[in-house]
C-alpha cells in the first residue's frame, strides 16, 4: 500500500527544486516534463529528471515522472531517459481510454526488460482531465495491475466543458460530478483516487483548506499541489487523527472479541460496529502504520549535501 496524501509537482527541468523537493515532507514528488516545461526544454528536463530521482528516493519520498501524453509523440522518450533505479511510477496526462493505459504498460514493460529492472516495478497513476476521461473512469482504473491511483486534473477537466477555471463558482459545484465520479470508479477497482491541484491564488489559504476538505469529504485519499506551504496541511488532512487511531484500535479489539463469541454486529461507544465498520477501522491503522513509519524514517534523514548533488549521474 502507497500513500500519497500529498504529491508535489515541480518543473523537471528546475535543478534548485529537484534538490529542494529531497528536502520536502511530501509523500511523493512529480518532475513534471508536460505542461510546466517548454517544447525547447523537454530533453534538459528528462536529463534533470535522470539524475535527481535517486537523490529524492534515497531521502523516503515516492518519485514520479508526469510524462508528454500518448498524442504527442514524446512519451516514449520521457521514459527512455527517465525510468530509472528508484522511479516509483509514471503519471499519464489526458488518459482518455483504456487502451491508453495497456499501450504505457506494454512500453514500460520493454523498458524494464531492457534495463532488468523487476517487471511492473514502475507503477502508473493516469491523469484524467477530459470528459471522455471521466466518463471512462473505470475502465482506465482496471485497465493495468500497475495503477495504484487515479488522480483528477480540473484545470483542463473545466477547459473541456467549454469553461475557463477562473470562471469556477466559490463551492466548484461543476466539479462535483467528474470528482465523485472518479472517486467512486477508483473504489470501485480497489484504487485510491487523488485530487486535482488548487486551481486558486497561492495566498488563498481559506480555500485551499476548504477545498480540501471537500476532497476528504468526497473519499479523495490525497491531493496534488504546486507549492510547499501546501504539503504540511495536505498530509494533516488526509491523515487519521490520534483520536480516529485509537477509536480504530478499541474497535478493532472489541469486535475480534465479539467474532469470537460468534457475533456479527455490536454496540460499541454508542454506535453500531459491524464488519464494514471493522475492515474501515483495520484501515485507518494500517494508513495510520504507514505514515508513522515513513515520518519516522525521514527525521533520520540529513540535509541535501554537496557531495550528494554533485555525485548524481550526469
Amino acid at each position: 500500500m502507497i500513500v500519497l496524501r500529498s504529491m508535489l509537482y515541480f518543473p523537471g527541468n528546475n535543478v534548485r527544486m529537484a534538490v529542494k523537493a529531497a528536502t520536502l515532507p511530501a509523500d511523493a514528488v512529480i518532475f513534471d516534463l508536460e505542461d510546466a516545461v517548454t517544447l525547447d526544454d523537454k530533453e534538459t528536463a528528462r536529463i534533470i529528471a535522470r539524475d535527481f530521482i535517486g537523490l529524492i528516493k534515497r531521502h523516503g519520498i515516492n518519485t514520479f515522472v508526469r510524462v508528454n501524453s500518448l498524442t504527442t509523440g514524446l512519451t516514449i522518450e520521457d521514459l527512455k531517459s527517465t525510468v530509472v533505479e528508484g522511479l516509483d511510477g509514471v503519471m499519464l496526462p489526458k488518459a482518455e481510454t483504456e487502451s491508453d493505459l495497456s499501450e504505457l504498460d506494454k512500453i514500460l514493460s520493454k523498458i524494464e526488460e531492457a534495463l532488468g529492472l523487476t517487471a511492473e516495478s514502475i507503477k502508473l497513476i493516469p491523469l484524467i482531465e477530459t470528459a471522455k476521461g471521466v466518463t471512462n473512469s473505470f475502465e482506465i482504473a482496471s485497465a493495468s495491475s500497475r495503477v495504484v491511483a487515479v488522480a483528477f486534473g480540473a484545470g483542463d477537466y473545466y477547459r473541456d466543458l467549454g469553461r475557463d477555471v477562473s470562471s469556477l463558482s466559490k463551492e466548484e459545484n461543476e466539479l462535483l460530478y467528474a470528482r465523485s465520479q472518479i472517486v467512486n470508479t477508483s473504489r470501485a477497482a480497489g484504487l485510491q483516487a487523488i485530487d486535482t491541484p488548487f486551481l486558486g491564488l497561492l495566498t488563498d489559504r481559506e480555500g485551499f483548506l476548504r477545498e480540501t476538505r471537500l476532497a476528504l469529504q468526497l473519499g479523495f485519499k490525497g491531493k496534488q499541489c504546486i507549492h510547499p506551504s501546501q504539503i504540511e496541511p495536505l498530509n494533516n488532512i488526509f491523515s487519521p487523527s490520534q483520536e480516529e487511531v485509537d477509536r480504530a484500535k478499541r474497535t478493532v479489539e472489541v469486535f475480534e472479541e465479539a467474532q469470537a463469541r460468534g457475533l456479527g454486529a455490536i454496540s460499541f461507544e454508542g454506535k453500531m460496529v459491524d464488519y464494514m465498520t471493522y475492515q474501515h477501522a483495520k484501515d485507518v491503522i494500517v494508513t495510520a502504520q504507514i505514515i508513522s513509519d515513513k515520518e519516522n524514517a525521514t527525521d533520520k534523514m540529513h540535509p541535501v549535501s554537496l557531495s550528494e548533488v554533485f555525485s548524481c549521474d550526469r
